[in-house]
């Protein structure tokens, strides 16, 4: 199959001009080898048959002998040979010159301590499953990095992805496989086989600790069922204890396999450090990598979602967040979430390494667009009072605040993108790019 780019090559692009090794993690079957093997003129699978026994032996006897094929060399899999981190580790020492001759990827399900970090050598770089983008299900024509520029027009502006569609993409998830598979209703296996994998095998393979299927079952379908919220952890705690007799410290190891696994991530809290009444919550918001395999622990297929819109939205959430966290990587930026005592909550915060940010609502339709541009205005209602207060008292311990650069609906039935008169840009979910 040809070689769909992605957006994490921009990453990989920079940071080879520093280093001279790369480690790309990520969860498994998002296309880390493939995309690492574009790069390479040597490749060394540890996993091949073929040659795993001579690749294997020369690792442990002389590792440094690998390092003589020509450059650069792809090591995968290299878990399997883990001298050779500590090989290419001192080479970078060695050749401090030198960039881009080192690649390393490997399963996500088998974890290993080196003796020595890779810290100043080997730049670690995560790459996520395929964005909408990449998928070809957005036609790319909005740039979430240009609206940040002050002359740049979205308005009129078209896709063509339905929300029925949406329904299938969702459940398929971004895995490069399936684009291989031509048939459509198989290439929705592909979620459901790694579902079963995670909780069947990759979390005792991670670190070897024998872990109860079941129990890490029962995890993953309470954190589906609490997709893109952020509801605290004792009441998830609560939820896998009602049907299973497991202590909170083994749930709480059992998460963190998880999240080694990049299956699951917990978003950060944003705050503007604002000093008033309002009480900011630094509650983190569950999501999973791909929605899809949430949506295969809920046994979850797409036509559910016909008389379900409420989980869809949920899940919409989850796949723009996953998406987001792609595309603020090829820019440094960060993705956050805002939610306050007083009840204003904003679903995305993206935030430029230059302190700029966006205000990102998630929405199925367009009928919620006046809703959240009215938070949006009472957002930047709180930011221009404080600011007022501490210009208007010199005694005023805060300091002044940056208002959003940009205010953003990305919907998921919308046809056309449009800005309203106050500023808010509309966005449908099949237009959007990095």
């Amino acid at each position: 199959m040809e070689y769909v780019e992605r957006i994490v090559d921009k990453v990989i692009d920079e940071k080879i001009k520093a280093f001279n090794a790369v480690n790309i993690v990520g969860p498994k079957g998002c296309g880390k080898t493939r995309t690492a093997k574009e790069r390479c003129k040597t490749i060394i699978e540890f996993q091949d048959e073929e040659n795993r026994e001579r690749y294997i032996n020369i690792s442990e006897i002389s590792p440094k002998l690998l390092l003589k094929n020509e450059k650069p060399i792809l090591f995968d899999e290299w878990q399997d040979a883990p001298k050779i981190w500590g090989t290419i580790r001192k080479d970078c020492d060695d050749n401090p010159e030198a960039i881009g001759q080192y690649y390393l990827t490997g399963s996500t399900s088998k974890r290993i301590d080196t003796p020595h970090t890779g810290t100043g050598r080997i730049s670690e770089i995560t790459m996520y499953p395929m964005t909408l983008f990449e998928t070809g299900d957005s036609n790319g024509s909005i740039s979430i990095t240009k609206l940040f520029e002050d002359d740049y027009d979205i308005d009129g502006k078209t896709c063509d992805i339905a929300l029925e569609d949406l329904f299938y993409v969702i459940c398929r998830g971004g895995w490069p496989r399936c684009l291989a598979i031509k048939d459509v209703d198989a290439r929705l296996q592909i979620a459901r086989d790694y579902f079963e994998q995670i909780y069947k095998k990759d979390i005792i393979a991670i670190d070897g600790i024998k872990r109860n299927p079941e129990w890490a079952r029962t995890i993953l379908w309470s954190y589906a069922r609490n997709m893109a919220t952020i509801v605290k952890k004792n009441i998830i705690y609560a939820d896998i204890k009602a049907t299973n007799d497991i202590s909170d410290a083994t749930i709480s190891s059992y998460i963190e396999a998880l999240e080694n696994l990049f299956v699951i991530k917990d978003i950060d809290a944003w705050t503007p450090q604002i000093r008033s009444k309002t009480s900011i919550r630094s509650s983190k918001k569950h999501i999973f990598i791909d929605p899809s395999i949430g949506l295969a622990a809920l046994g979850i297929k797409p036509d559910y979602f016909i008389n379900d819109l409420d989980t869809f939205g949920h899940a919409f959430e989850n796949l723009v967040i996953r998406d987001l966290l792609s595309y603020a990587q090829s820019q440094n930026a960060r993705v956050m979430h805002y939610r306050d005592d007083m009840g204003m909550e904003v679903d995305a915060i993206y935030q430029l390494p230059d302190g700029r940010y966006a205000l990102i609502e998630i929405k199925t339709g367009e009928n919620a667009v006046a809703k959240a541009e009215e938070g949006f205005l009472k957002f930047k209602e709180l930011i221009k009072k404080h600011n007022e207060e501490m210009l208007s008292n010199k005694d005023h311990p805060g300091v002044a605040y940056r208002e959003p650069s940009v205010l953003m609906v990305i919907c998921a039935n919308a046809t056309m993108a449009y800005t309203t008169k106050n500023g808010v840009k509309v966005v449908p979910v099949g237009c959007l790019r990095n």
